[in-house]
């Protein structure tokens, strides 16, 4: 049995391709139910990692079922609304577009009945010795594992098993909105976003969003301002705070903070050191997050896929010998994390050339497809 803390994306993908292998699992996770809270925005899926891993899976079929068509176009704007870059979806579907609700649902629905455990907060793990563990929960009962995956994110529970390391604040911050039926209701902000994505960009601050279904208009208002900054705004000052740094910026850009359909929501972004890394310890691993926190950049959701697949494929190659597979499915991990810390895209974006060192990097590439933001 391996036990699985964390009902995100990795450690679904981790679930059912043990599932299709045989395997039994179970994963533990702290919320009380799948629509416990909201699950974030769109997702492209890249064919080498993401889309690889739902292969695996045996959800290919369902998953281009949730894609959205047309998302793929992407715009860049100055502060000023001028358009700098305007790419609009060719129709390739080499990076198609999902929510990752959707894409959550559409895991959790190919799992067996009682494979996910809510409402199991995780407060302890103690090792028991021979690569087993006691996992303690907030309501006063425990499981022990023969196999421990920490799929449960930054603040991962099961990390210090294996590794000192914490995240650390990466400097700025996101400030998630919602601007619901925005055709109708918002039709400045919706004509600014246009078919897709956007990305309005200046040195140290930007404010980007994409379309998804039904007309409804996802923001991110980034900032560069240490924690205090955010720490010291509540409801009341939130919006009014942040749109005063947007000074000057063209109307229907700073639209997409003060039209919020709901209140906004700080995401403060933190990272864990670059290639982290750690010495194998029997009978426990980590994917996602939980193993490689990293900026928003494009790769994060499709990497935790990635490394639930391949560490169940791993473990069903080595069906005796379970240090084999996970020390397998390590180091191929640490090799691909060394690229993938998205600091470089981040200042390319909120640089002190922002927003031309951002354009001038995909008209070299051709092609916006090969990298973008995580809109999650």
């Amino acid at each position: 049995m391996v036990t699985i803390v964390g009902a995100g994306l990795g450690g679904l993908v981790l679930a059912r391709v043990l599932h299709v292998q045989g395997i039994p699992a179970v994963v533990y996770e702290a919320e009380a139910s799948a629509d416990a809270r909201a699950q974030g925005g769109m997702l492209d899926i890249h064919e080498q990692d993401g889309q690889a891993a739902l292969e695996a899976a045996g959800l290919t079929a369902g998953f281009r079922a949730l894609v959205l068509e047309g998302r793929e176009a992407m715009r860049i704007l100055d502060a000023q609304g001028t358009v700098l870059l305007d790419e609009p979806d060719d129709g390739s579907g080499g990076r198609p577009e999902v929510q990752r609700a959707e894409l959550r649902r559409l895991l959790l629905e190919s799992l067996p009945e009682g494979t996910v455990r809510w409402g199991h907060k995780i407060t302890s793990v103690r090792p028991l010795g021979d690569g087993r563990h006691e996992l303690s929960f907030a309501d006063g009962t425990s499981a022990t594992t023969d196999v421990l995956v920490g799929a449960d994110g930054a603040w991962s529970k099961v990390r210090p098993l294996l590794s000192d390391a914490t995240p650390t604040y990466a400097g700025h911050s996101y400030v998630e909105t919602w601007l619901y039926d925005g055709d109708t209701r918002h039709p400045a902000a919706a004509a600014v976003v246009g078919g897709g994505a956007l990305m309005a960009l200046a040195p140290g601050q930007g404010i980007s969003a994409h379309r998804e279904s039904g007309g409804t208009l996802h923001g991110y208002v980034a900032l560069t301002r240490p924690l205090a900054w955010f720490d010291a705004l509540d409801a009341d000052t939130l919006t009014a705070r942040v749109a005063a740094e947007f000074e000057g910026w063209a109307p229907e850009l700073t639209a997409l903070l003060t039209e919020s359909d709901t209140a906004p929501v700080v995401r403060r972004l933190h990272t864990l050191p670059v290639g982290h890394r750690w010495e194998r310890v029997p009978g426990v691993t980590l994917v996602g997050d939980a193993a490689h926190l990293a900026l928003p950049n494009g790769d994060g959701a499709n990497l935790a896929m990635q490394d639930g697949a391949e560490l169940a494929l791993a473990l069903a190659a080595h069906p005796d010998d379970v240090e084999a597979a996970l020390t397998v499915f390590e180091q191929a991990m640490f090799a691909r994390d060394e690229t993938a810390d998205g600091l470089e895209l981040h200042d390319l974006m909120y640089g002190p050339d922002a927003p031309d060192s951002l354009v001038r990097m995909f008209e070299q590439m051709g092609s916006r497809r090969e990298v973008t933001p995580d809109r999650a």
